[in-house]
């Protein structure tokens, strides 16, 4: 993702959990942006052009804040969903610069159909990597196609994009490839007979 999605945010001036319930029924989400030595400041955003962003960009978002004005570029470090509502209850956003690298857990998915036979799963459904703050992939993807049981990929075996780096171990296992029980019980039954 290399442009910035622009979100209207303007500065908090009450803090703590009644004012932030305030905040959220009125449609916004409490936000704090920190970074580069400055003091965190208090924002609120629309809850709806945010979770749009969200949807759209995942949650590593590059935001341009309009604050009051006033132009930053963040990026989304973490959000807060209610776990029975679904709703974002509050986000920390991250000041970054351009041509600066960031460290962030993208996701990881996983393409194609491996060999016949086998079971595939995924241990690790992010993984953490370094890159430029506005190049952040949105996803990292594996490819299991033919690949045969007992493969194992982890996180050093992904092929990155160019200027990306692991910032993971690069012994996580990711994808685990194993023969499918249903097969593995066939075998067995037609050896014993």
């Amino acid at each position: 993702m290399s442009d910035a999605s622009v979100l209207e945010a303007s500065v908090r001036t009450e803090f703590g959990k009644g004012a932030a319930r305030r905040t959220r029924r009125a449609g916004n989400v409490p936000a704090v942006l920190y970074g580069h030595q400055a003091a965190p400041q208090h924002l609120s955003v629309n809850a709806r052009a945010f979770a749009a962003i969200l949807r759209e960009h995942g949650t590593n978002a590059l935001l341009e804040l309009d604050i009051d004005g006033k132009k930053q570029l963040a990026l989304t470090k973490s959000v807060a969903v209610h776990p029975i509502r679904r709703h974002i209850e509050h986000a920390d956003l991250l000041i970054v610069q351009r041509g600066e690298k960031v460290a962030a857990d993208v996701a990881v998915t996983i393409v194609g159909d491996a060999a016949a036979g086998t079971l595939v799963t995924q241990e690790a459904v992010t993984v953490t990597i370094e890159a430029d703050a506005l190049h952040l992939p949105e996803a990292i993807e594996v490819s299991v196609a033919g690949v045969e049981p007992g493969t194992q990929i982890t996180a050093g075996a992904l092929t990155l994009p160019p200027g990306v780096g692991l910032v993971a171990d690069p012994d996580t296992l990711i994808v685990n490839v194993l023969a499918a029980p249903a097969a593995q019980s066939s075998v067995e039954g037609e050896s014993a007979e």
